[in-house]
C-alpha cells in the first residue's frame, strides 16, 4: 500500500498493542497482516486509538488470535478467531473488527438514528 492510498500512514504502527504469543519479532508482519485495518481506523488520532493484539496456544490445536480496539466514543471492540492457521485467523480477527467499526459507524448516521435526523421544516 502506498502513502497516496492510505491518508494516515503510521495508525498501526502508534496504535497497535502485542500481547500474549506475539514479539516485538512479529510486529512487521502483523502490521503487513492487519494493513486493511488503517483506512477504518483513519476517522481517529492514531494517539487516540489502542489496538491489542493476542493468541492463545499459538500454533496449537486450541489456537485462539484476539484483536481488542479502544477508540474514541465506542464501547471496547473485541474480534476472535480460532482458525487453526495464524494468518487466516488474523485475516478473519481483522474482518471481524472492521464489520463491527462500521456497524457502530452506521448506527451513529442519522439515517439510522432517528433521533439524529433533521425534521423537517
Amino acid at each position: 500500500m502506498s502513502e497516496t492510498e492510505n491518508p494516515r500512514p503510521g495508525i498501526l504502527d502508534e496504535a497497535l498493542r502485542l500481547s500474549g504469543g506475539f514479539s516485538d519479532a512479529d510486529r512487521r508482519w502483523l502490521m503487513a497482516a492487519l494493513s486493511g485495518l488503517e483506512p477504518h481506523l483513519s476517522r481517529w488520532d492514531p494517539g487516540d486509538i489502542t489496538l491489542h493484539v493476542a493468541v492463545r496456544h499459538r500454533d496449537g490445536k486450541e489456537q485462539q488470535v484476539t484483536l481488542r480496539a479502544e477508540l474514541p466514543g465506542f464501547p471496547e471492540l473485541v474480534a476472535r478467531s480460532v482458525e487453526p492457521n495464524l494468518d487466516r485467523a488474523l485475516a478473519e480477527a481483522e474482518r471481524r473488527l472492521i464489520e463491527q467499526i462500521e456497524d457502530h459507524m452506521k448506527r451513529r448516521e442519522p439515517r439510522h438514528n432517528r433521533l439524529l435526523r433533521k425534521k423537517p421544516p
